[in-house]
């Protein structure tokens, strides 16, 4: 369920010094006299917090202000009848689906209600009902741009959020999408509690999206690095080879025929690929997958770069 204002208030810090945020009556500000924030409000989009340390950002103020924090880039959604036709013919993503039941069952172990960050939440992710509806978890949410799912808006390079604050954290289809993945991830790690968890889903071989707001792809091994600070309770792909021919059938018609139609049109017609993906050799899938997924649990000591090939050889024989 989604947290409280007045649970989430005392969490929230400024984005530039990380100090527990005060009031002036009508807006936060940063208390900090060292910080060259101090006193100064923070900004409000369309009734939303704006916790962005704009100075550091890709995000410009004047832009996020002046549009009233709309998304930088088109978002379409499909509903009702067209929604469930694509869903029966490109399905959904049963491995988010299955992580966000372990992750619930991992902080049903926590004594008191846990609470989830979900970055990137101004639209709930592909298998993420769950975790929205249950009554064992609370949900905090940002992203870039305003949304009714969102509780304020930041950048991930500078999460506005005490530190030690949160039990889990949830990044889906981010990290890609962000300057620096190695700041993004020093920030999870900072704002999660001794043992806190995190679930990341980042993209390998899919096609540039979001346009001018795309940066970053990571194989299984380049994503085991980037969380490096975090003890591993399960990674793997994300979609197989089936799903990413989709993906390449899709882009190949929209580069030939010049027309982001004809591709999607050619991509349901091929929709029976997806079904080859459990068919195929899961070792093999984890060097040509879509994308993969990091399960894992905040500790306190790195993995070391002499580690990083076994790693990799472990994994591949973890179906034999």
């Amino acid at each position: 369920m989604r947290i409280s204002r007045e649970n989430l208030i005392p969490l929230l810090a400024c984005p530039t010094c990380k100090t527990v945020l005060g009031s002036n009556g009508t807006s936060l500000v940063c208390c900090n006299p060292e910080c060259r924030r101090f006193e100064r409000a923070c900004s409000k989009a369309d009734g939303k917090d704006v916790l962005v340390d704009f100075e550091n950002s890709i995000l410009s103020e004047k832009e996020v202000l002046g549009s009233r924090a709309a998304s930088p880039v088109e978002r379409s959604t499909v509903t009702g009848i067209r929604n469930t036709f694509r869903r029966a013919l490109l399905g959904d993503n049963r491995i988010s689906s299955e992580n966000e039941l372990k992750l619930i069952t991992l902080l049903r172990r926590v004594e008191w209600q846990p609470i989830c960050l979900v970055i990137g939440g101004g639209t709930i992710g592909s298998g993420m009902a769950e975790l929205y509806s249950s009554t064992d978890v609370s949900v905090i949410a940002f992203d870039v741009y305003q949304s009714p799912h969102v509780d304020f808006l930041a950048d991930v390079h500078n999460i506005p959020l005490e530190s030690e604050s949160v039990d889990s954290v949830w990044i889906q289809a981010v990290l890609e999408h962000v300057l620096s993945p190695e700041q993004a991830v020093r920030e999870i790690w900072r704002i999660l509690k001794p043992g806190g968890i995190v679930y990341a889903e980042t993209p390998f071989m899919q096609q540039v999206h979001e346009k001018a707001y795309d940066f970053t792809r990571f194989t299984h091994s380049g994503h085991r690095w980037l969380f490096r600070n975090f003890e591993e309770i399960d990674s793997g792909a994300v979609g197989g080879v089936g799903t990413q021919n989709l993906w390449n059938i899709e882009h190949f018609m929209r580069c030939a025929f010049r027309s982001a139609a004809i591709g999607k049109l050619a991509k349901l017609s091929f929709f029976w690929l997806r079904f080859l993906d459990a068919l195929m050799s899961k070792e093999a899938t984890l060097d040509a997958a879509p994308g993969f997924y990091f399960l894992g649990r905040k500790v306190d000591y790195s993995l070391a770069p002499n580690e990083m090939v076994a790693f990799y050889l472990k994994s591949r024989r973890r179906d034999k």
